[in-house]
């Protein structure tokens, strides 16, 4: 299940969404958007198309694949020396298609470190939504860059800093459907006016089918007895903190693999609402500084925007996971706990709290039956 995926009923509640906290941020990333030029004359983009014909973008990546790096020594320094390394990646379609991740092994010659990808499609701008985590920072998910595809090209701007320094961040895909599909990395100082390349990569297929990467060996156990695929029993209130003794049930399926070499998993979850199927992707991240899980949700319904984590860990068999939410514009704490954990079955509830955490409602309760 995901963390907090109450959501849309405000464009929100997911279990544990922020949904004023979320729509201010999503608001500001438009705002700081909005003059990109996310259709660059030199790829002259085609006419948009209907959403599921964009569930077909990224199944040219599909599969395992060696990856070789190119990468500017000192960016934005007026470098000319580069450095070259392998990697190795692993890319998983998810949402039916109009979402994906992909996990990442980056061999740079001060040591390995991993990373993670997920990108979903907006049918309401037309354009997808890239977001990096990077495994060395594990509690924060970078800005997106948003962009489309053009044939056997693809272009994706954002807004980002660099040392401090505010910059445009672009990434551009060439021979998508080529045999060795290639990707670019340029940073702009100047709003555009110009762009350094700093990054590239060279993708050669290792296998059609994508194979989790090896796991390190300090992984956490904690989310073990998730991977796999799950039949879902959902139990959802209908509205929260009004005192409402109303519930909704209904099915759903859970796929959950793990990434980040163990210290993260995802899962593709789909949930057969009674107002229609609703699509989202489960993301955790170990953080070995605290101790603790960061749990974020991508709904299908808002996939512009990741929603803010849940934070927390497991004790005597329970975890046990919090963060700010908010319903109908009040402020309020959300709770999401694992228990009855066993090799066959689990169970996930949510709780909502008006008063600070002194008394919790549970309004969501989902409980998992192993399929394999």
């Amino acid at each position: 299940m995901p963390a907090r995926p109450f959501a849309h009923d405000a464009i929100a509640a997911g279990p544990g969404l922020d949904p004023l906290a979320s729509r201010r941020r999503f608001l500001a990333a438009l705002a700081g958007t909005a003059a990109l030029p996310l259709a660059r004359p030199a790829f002259g983009f085609a006419t948009a198309r209907a959403p599921a014909a964009h569930a077909q973008d990224w199944e040219w990546l599909v599969g395992s694949w060696d990856v070789w790096h190119r990468r500017l020594k000192d960016r934005l320094a007026g470098s000319d020396e580069w450095e070259e390394f392998p990697g190795r990646s692993a890319f998983w379609p998810m949402m039916g298609g109009l979402g994906n991740v992909d996990d990442n092994i980056v061999d740079i010659p001060s040591g390995s470190y991993r990373g993670l990808s997920v990108r979903a499609f907006d049918p309401a701008a037309g354009t997808w939504a890239i977001w990096w985590l990077d495994g060395r920072n594990p509690t924060r998910i970078d800005p997106p860059v948003r962009g489309r595809f053009d044939g056997d090209r693809a272009e994706f701007i954002g807004r980002d800093t660099y040392k401090g320094r505010p910059i445009l961040m672009r990434f551009r895909w060439q021979d998508v459907h080529g045999a060795r599909p290639w990707w670019e990395q340029a940073f702009s100082p100047d709003d555009g006016a110009s762009w350094e390349v700093n990054w590239r990569n060279y993708f050669t297929r290792t296998s059609p089918q994508p194979r989790p990467l090896p796991k390190r060996a300090d992984a956490p156990k904690d989310f073990d007895f998730l991977a796999g695929r799950w039949k879902v029993a959902h139990r959802r209130l209908r509205q929260r903190l009004v005192g409402s003794d109303q519930w909704d049930t209904f099915g759903g399926t859970l796929a959950n693999w793990p990434v980040l070499g163990g210290h993260g998993n995802v899962g593709d979850n789909v949930m057969a609402f009674p107002g229609g199927t609703v699509r989202g992707i489960g993301l955790r991240a170990f953080d070995p500084a605290s101790g603790q899980w960061s749990s974020w949700w991508l709904d299908s319904r808002a996939p512009s925007d990741i929603a803010a984590p849940v934070r927390g860990g497991f004790a005597d068999g329970i975890g046990t996971f919090v963060g700010d939410d908010a319903v109908a514009g009040r402020p309020v704490k959300t709770r999401v706990q694992w228990s009855r954990i066993t090799p066959r079955s689990a169970r996930w509830e949510q709780a909502s709290s008006g008063d600070g955490g002194r008394t919790w409602e549970t309004n969501w309760v989902s409980d998992f039956t192993r399929l394999a």
